[in-house]
């Protein structure tokens, strides 16, 4: 009974995005793996590199991103992010069950390895639904080189259901536009349809560098539009726990 009331809530899910609010708001993956050696760290890259996401690309998914905590972060060696865009709920449902990874050119020894020599310690998967006011993502144009990029991935958790839906809201309706006039390059901005913190939001900005970093948030905590919004009352208590994460991207990212 348990097993069919799960399937029924997912199907319901699927068929809400579609047909429902979520209708064109892209879908997107962010897979996290946890690691505690190089060598993980060297079979995961090859894995990617050479067999997720080039059978990705024959699906026509592009533009995915690889990222790694930047140096001198606690997390640095420990995670490598992965953000995968799809353009819809069932393009996301149809892809991820009919990739046979074992069946991959170059990704036999990833799926294959043995249980004492895993390529990861665990691995997260979180999944996201576009914010209406941005919904698709968007390919930055950094300059300078990429090794110097910054990604930064916030995540927002709320008290609760409304709050959460209040913050997201006042993203909506105001904070995407200001983040947009100051040259934050967004990737993305998206609801977590599930993942380990909920209610939850999720979004990753970008900079040439870090002090193009530091600039743009010593920029937005003076800005006029920012300070009027952020004393709105009506957007009041709706972020309970922030998460910041500084990346860099992979050599092969596509982000």
């Amino acid at each position: 009974m348990k097993i069919k009331m799960t399937c029924l809530l997912i199907c319901f899910f699927f068929a809400a995005v579609k047909w429902g609010y979520g209708q064109n708001r892209d879908i997107y993956e962010i897979k996290i793996y946890h690691i505690s050696s190089a060598a993980q760290a060297a079979a995961i890259d090859q894995f990617l590199a050479d067999a997720y996401l080039p059978a990705m690309h024959q699906q026509g998914v592009e533009h995915i991103g690889v990222f790694k905590p930047i140096d001198g972060d606690s997390l640095a060696g420990k995670r490598i992010y992965v953000f995968t865009p799809f353009s819809s709920a069932n393009s996301y449902a149809d892809i991820t069950s009919t990739l046979h990874l074992t069946d991959l050119p170059h990704g036999e020894d990833y799926q294959k390895a043995p249980h004492d020599q895993a390529p990861y310690d665990r691995m997260e998967v979180i999944l996201l639904k576009a914010f209406s006011g941005m919904p698709h993502y968007d390919v930055p144009k950094l300059d300078g080189e990429k090794h110097q990029h910054v990604y930064e991935l916030r995540s927002y958790e709320s008290p609760t259901e409304q709050l959460f839906h209040n913050k997201v809201d006042m993203f909506n309706s105001g904070e995407i536009t200001i983040f947009d006039r100051l040259g934050f390059n967004a990737v993305f901005y998206g609801e977590v349809i599930a993942g380990p913190k909920m209610p939850n939001l999720m979004y990753m900005t970008s900079f040439d560098n870090m002090d193009a970093e530091k600039a743009a948030w010593k920029a937005f905590g003076s800005d006029e539009a920012w300070i009027k919004l952020r004393d709105d009352k009506k957007y009041q208590n709706n972020v309970s726990h922030i998460d910041i994460t500084l990346l860099k991207p992979a050599a092969y990212s596509e982000l």
